[in-house]
């Protein structure tokens, strides 16, 4: 089972496209749901005061 942090700068709140000229980034494979957690934590976290950028924990086959 592998794990991917995935997300970036969106348009807008609704987090469906990300923003032009941007792209979606994904970080992994990571083999544990920790490991993933601890790079979502640090992505997310660096990005706290943007209300534009998401990153999300995705399970590989889900």
């Amino acid at each position: 089972m592998s794990y991917w942090v995935v997300g970036g700068e969106y348009t807008d709140t609704d987090f469906r496209q990300i923003t032009l000229g941007k792209t979606e980034e994904r970080l992994g494979p990571y083999t544990s749901f920790k490991e993933a957690r601890d790079a979502w934590a640090s992505r997310a976290f660096s990005t706290i005061d943007h209300c534009l950028v998401r990153y999300r924990i995705v399970e590989e086959g889900a």
